[in-house]
């Protein structure tokens, strides 16, 4: 799977990420301050989810301190679906009821054995296509 990480700060975090993204065989694609500094992360999370949403990259992990406003700013792109987890539960909801396809994970409260937990959840989690319809409504908007 190709997966484009972004980050307004790279971090011992993001490193990790990245390292354990090409341990389980991913194709990663870098954005933000992870190839460049003195990005802003709204910025950033435009031009990242529009990689996802164009096909570019398979889904998305971006980064910010509070993991919110990257999220917020990823979700004004038509067609994302930028989902904030802060817990392994919360990415397979996420996944499996949200069609999520960018997750959001915060720098300051995101723990790097905590941050293992939520990838192998959202990678793990597969969408029930049951809720195809309400998952999607947001695109129409």
């Amino acid at each position: 799977m190709k997966i484009i990480v972004a980050s307004d700060k790279k971090t011992a975090l993001t490193d990790m990420v990245i390292k354990t993204l090409h341990q389980k065989n991913h194709e990663v694609i870098l954005a933000g301050d992870l190839v460049k500094k003195n990005g802003k992360w709204a910025e950033i999370a435009i031009d990242a989810a529009q990689h996802v949403v164009s096909g570019e990259a398979d889904q998305g992990i971006f980064f910010c301190w509070s993991g919110t406003g990257i999220c917020i700013a990823a979700n004004k792109v038509k067609g994302a679906r930028a989902a904030l987890c802060s817990d392994p539960e919360t990415a397979q909801m996420a996944r499996k009821w949200n069609d999520a396809n960018i997750l959001c994970l915060s720098l300051r409260a995101t723990s790097e054995a905590t941050a293992i937990s939520i990838l192998d959840a959202w990678f793990s989690t597969k969408f029930d296509e049951e809720g195809l319809e309400q998952a999607h409504m947001v695109d129409r908007w």
